[in-house]
């Protein structure tokens, strides 16, 4: 299939169905960009991420509301 041939059906989708082929491509795309993106490596973040040490102690917004 050339690009000509594919250009022409696309031509003669409603504009509904052409907005579903523009999304269609752009996800194609996107995957396609997606697959060069190193993984992420697990423990890489490892001391990124603090916890405040009172994360577990109701909140005072709340308590208020009872």
């Amino acid at each position: 299939m050339n690009i000509k041939s594919l250009q022409a059906k696309i031509e003669n989708l409603p504009p509904d169905l052409q907005k579903e082929v523009e999304i269609f491509l752009d996800n194609l795309l996107k995957k396609k960009t997606d697959i060069n993106k190193p993984k992420p490596v697990f423990g890489s973040a490892k001391g990124e991420i603090v916890i405040s040490p009172d994360f577990d102690e109701p909140l005072e917004e709340l308590s208020q509301l009872q």
